[in-house]
């Protein structure tokens, strides 16, 4: 009986170390990248919503002053409002851009309606 619990033993290490296989590079660089991601997030991401939260509260003041001018409180609620609330490694890496404040296209088309947004990033791309 004995034997046979030794055999078992003895497949199940060999199986396990046959399977098994090196750590790839690319395992650690990813670790690392996630890491500078979350602590990136730790301080923008407070930051992006303190700001937007104010611009927010500033788009109804505004509204409020220009006695309800929907043009001049949407330019600074997108402005303020729009963009990237979380950074992602791709960003970090160069691969995608990160917009902190969005800008409006343009105030109103000849149609009557209002333009699409855009988005300004702040690597320039």
């Amino acid at each position: 009986m004995k034997g046979w619990r030794n055999a078992v033993v003895a497949v199940v290490f060999v199986a396990g170390f046959a399977a098994a296989r090196p750590a790839q590079a690319g395992y650690l660089e990813d670790a690392g990248w996630g890491s500078l991601t979350v602590l990136s997030n730790v301080v923008y991401m407070p930051a992006k919503i303190v700001y937007a939260t104010l611009g927010g509260l500033t788009g109804g003041l505004a509204f409020a002053l220009t006695a309800g001018d929907l043009q001049t409180a949407e330019t600074v609620w997108v402005a303020t409002m729009a963009g990237t609330y979380v950074i992602t490694p791709r960003m970090l890496q160069g691969e995608d851009p990160i917009a902190f404040a969005g800008t409006p296209a343009s105030t109103t088309t000849a149609e009557g309606g209002t333009a699409e947004l855009n988005e300004q990033s702040l690597n320039g791309s």
